[in-house]
């Protein structure tokens, strides 16, 4: 009955993980989730703003499958104001979130048999993905002595004749690491001569910490300019994950022509609304709500990190971006997606299992909530990772 493609789909294990938290806590189990990779904070007030003004003045109608001219206006600016790269207008396109502009890209770009190189730990959409578009993930393992980064002789190593694309995330989901503008160009150095794609996911390029600097991967070199699709969007750094803003960049005007012809038959443009409130946050106007957000994920990881490493069993590396932490749980299991079904249903605390990220031996924690519900998630956990060491 159903179609191969979709047979061969896996659900995501983040959002199966969420469900279940919400299923048991609506069933009156008192249970705290540390799963969502969704920040706690409101929509900035100047965005609500320019979209209820949206709303006022009739801004309801269809709009251009790409995006409204303002709003490509405002993301091209900031592109070239934060980003050092310089794309027309034409050459962007605007999504219902990243993720569709993801799904745009391994559409696009993708055939049967097709290899994609994709780093572990990686966003667990990543491989689904181009498993749908017909392609082959090609998973290299990073290790967690290098901060969970591929170098570039592990990049080296994974190219075959059938290499098509690789997907570099920076900050990582989930383990928060950075790629400094050193390695960019390791990487960028084994890419050349090659017709290799890259897609370079951005989402979390606000969410930096310590003295950590974030660098595009496309303003390495012209070359990783022009075969490097950028892809971004509001939802994690101005906490509008329901607005549903994502946008990619490519300097390929006919390969951005062609995903938008997808995308005109399958959703069409986004939201009016969100397009029209997403241009105060891509001029700078919200620049002062987004550090504030920033300062205190910083503040939530210093705190989190440091009860971590005081748990026997446990440990963490301060993570350089994102709002994650990847816990290292190998001396006290070696089955993360029962680890994190344990801890649940005992302790009612929801983490994610590493092995969804590509993985083994490990979860993901969310610090995008409160101190009072950190402090208390990681009591509990302390309390099972005890019971599991008698």
């Amino acid at each position: 009955m159903f179609s191969k493609r979709i047979e061969a789909l896996s659900p995501s294990l983040t959002i199966e993980i969420s469900t279940l938290a919400r299923e048991l806590k609506a069933s009156g189990k008192d249970v705290i989730s540390f799963s969502a990779g969704e920040p706690d904070f409101d929509t900035p007030q100047r965005i609500k703003d320019a979209a209820i003004e949206a709303i006022k003045s009739g801004f309801t109608k269809y709009t251009s499958v790409a995006g409204i001219p303002e709003l490509l206006k405002a993301i091209k600016g900031k592109l070239e104001r934060e980003n050092n790269l310089v794309y027309e207008t034409n050459q962007i396109l605007v999504s219902n979130g990243a993720k569709q502009s993801l799904f745009n890209i391994t559409q696009a770009l993708i055939d049967e048999g097709d290899e994609v190189i994709i780093p572990a730990p990686y966003w667990v959409t990543y491989p689904e993905l181009v498993k749908y578009a017909g392609g082959v993930p090609v998973i290299v393992e990073t290790d967690e002595r290098n901060g969970f980064k591929m170098t570039a002789k592990e990049l080296e190593d994974a190219i075959t004749d059938r290499t098509k694309m690789l997907i570099l995330t920076s900050p990582s989901n989930p383990t928060g690491a950075v790629y400094t503008k050193e390695e960019l160009e390791y990487l960028a150095k084994v890419l050349e001569g090659t017709d290799i794609i890259v897609v370079s996911d951005e989402i979390y390029e606000k969410l930096i910490y310590g003295d950590t600097k974030f660098v595009s991967a496309a303003a390495i070199s012209e070359d990783m300019f022009n075969r490097t699709i950028t892809v971004n969007g509001l939802s994690k750094s101005v906490a509008m994950t329901g607005w549903r803003m994502g946008y990619l960049a490519s300097a390929n005007t006919e390969l951005v022509k062609k995903m938008t012809s997808l995308q005109s038959q399958s959703t069409s443009n986004i939201n009016s609304i969100t397009q029209y409130a997403s241009i105060p946050a891509l001029n700078g106007e919200v620049d002062a709500d987004i550090e504030r957000m920033r300062k205190a994920f910083e503040a939530r990881a210093e705190t989190a990190v440091k009860l971590f490493n005081s748990i026997d069993g446990l440990s963490v590396s301060k993570p350089r971006g994102a709002f994650y932490l990847f816990v290292n749980i190998k001396d006290v299991s070696n089955d993360s997606m029962q680890f994190c079904k344990d801890l649940l249903e005992q302790y009612g605390v929801a983490v994610v299992p590493g092995i969804g990220f590509g993985a083994e031996g490990y979860f993901r924690f969310s610090f995008a909530t409160d101190m009072v519900t950190i402090n208390e998630g990681i009591r509990r956990i302390s309390k099972f990772v005890q019971k599991l060491r008698k």
